[in-house]
């Protein structure tokens, strides 16, 4: 039995008590996935409390029950600013459809909260290495393809991807990468390297993101390292770096860095592309440099949760991002590149050339050194 389809089998073992917790997370850990992502599946299966405990109800759920007709609510969890300001709007204009939208700022946050019994969302957002986690784990309903008419419209560029093959589960939305934002009006030299957060020149002027995967992922390639390694030798090198990079930065923060940027209280930032673009949009001054060393390419998609009490209105919402014109005005808003071949943004962002892609690694699930992630990612945010 393969990895993905053992993990789906033991969620559903133990959402209909046929597993206790203790048995789960044995066979769970057994099968690669880290220790703190079996947790997360286990609150997602009803196994978080007492074996006796009754399962959870929406494992019960078929997920392939999508009805004929679109219901009139829908629940989006979605990154904040990861939309156009007249996205929602027209959506629920055209389909008579309210929206309830919340956002997040890590996939960790939004997992964990899924996993802690967010039963009611319909439409999430994450990134590829956690849609992995997720389809593992049993936690997504398929994508009825034939209810998505604009499907044709997706670059092939990000069709069949590693995590999901045939795009079973997810639809592509929207990729970016991670490297280091800086203002040109008080950072002379373009910081081309990840070691820049080492500078004590730029002490208290310089942020790094709150995200664990982003920042261990930095000093990795610092060391020239993947970043997805798993060895602890590596990881411990990355871990001694991001340490010393603590003592130079003001703080480990993600969505608020922009207007820190634009106020001119931060200098550098590790940050997003797309992000960067939306700050330089309010101050020109604001650049965008990919380190030499390399850095995360990532590809955000459009999911749909095992329990999500909307499927019809999600495949509905789903189909109208992918209209040329949805699709355009979403990329030029938030500044991140669009899935959406078709579409024809008025500020495009292009593909990686192809000595940006040689530098440039998607992330993977963890499996087993989700553990030690989990742990060297405290030690650097408690020193």
């Amino acid at each position: 039995m393969s990895r993905l389809r053992e993990v789906a089998f033991l969620v559903e073992a133990t959402g209909t008590g046929a597993l206790d917790r203790r048995e789960f997370l044995r066979r769970a850990i057994a099968t690669g996935i880290g220790g703190a992502t079996a947790g997360l599946l286990l609150e997602a299966c009803g196994g978080g409390g007492d074996p006796g405990d009754p399962p959870r109800g929406d494992l019960d759920l078929d997920p392939t029950d999508v009805p004929d007709e679109i219901e009139d609510r829908l629940a989006i969890y979605n990154w904040s600013d990861y939309v156009a300001d007249d996205t929602i709007p027209r959506f629920e204009d055209e389909y008579g459809v309210e929206v309830t939208y919340d956002t997040y700022e890590s996939n960790e946050e939004m997992l964990a909260k899924l996993q802690a019994g967010a039963a009611g969302y319909d439409v999430v957002f994450p990134t590829g290495y956690i849609i992995e986690v997720m389809i593992a784990g049993g936690l997504l309903a398929p994508i009825r393809r034939e209810l998505l008419t604009n499907w044709g419209n997706l670059s092939p560029i990000f069709l069949d991807p590693p995590f999901d093959p045939g795009n079973a589960h997810s639809v592509p939305y929207l990729w970016g990468m991670t490297g280091v934002a800086w203002r040109t009006d008080r950072v002379a030299t373009p910081p081309d390297s990840w070691g820049v957060f080492h500078d004590d020149r730029w002490n208290g002027k310089m942020t790094l993101l709150d995200d664990a995967r982003d920042v261990i992922a930095a000093f990795l390639k610092l060391n020239g390292f993947s970043i997805n390694s798993t060895s602890a030798g590596e990881l411990e090198a990355a871990k001694r770096d991001a340490i010393e990079a603590g003592a130079h930065v003001r703080a480990f923060v993600s969505a608020p860095v922009k207007g820190q940027l634009v106020s001119g209280d931060v200098w550098i930032a590790q940050l997003w592309d797309g992000d960067t673009r939306q700050a330089a949009a309010e101050e020109p001054a604001i650049a965008f440099a990919l380190p030499r060393e390399g850095a995360p390419i990532y590809a955000d998609a459009m999911v749909i949760p095992r329990s999500a009490p909307h499927k019809r209105a999600a495949h509905a919402f789903m189909d109208y991002i992918l209209r040329p014109d949805v699709g355009a005005a979403i990329s030029d808003a938030t500044g991140y590149g669009t899935a959406n071949a078709a579409a024809q943004p008025a500020d495009p962002k292009p593909y990686p050339s192809a000595e940006e892609l040689a530098r440039l690694e998607f992330m993977r699930d963890l499996g087993e050194g989700t553990r030690l992630w989990d742990r060297i990612w405290t030690e650097i945010k408690s020193s």
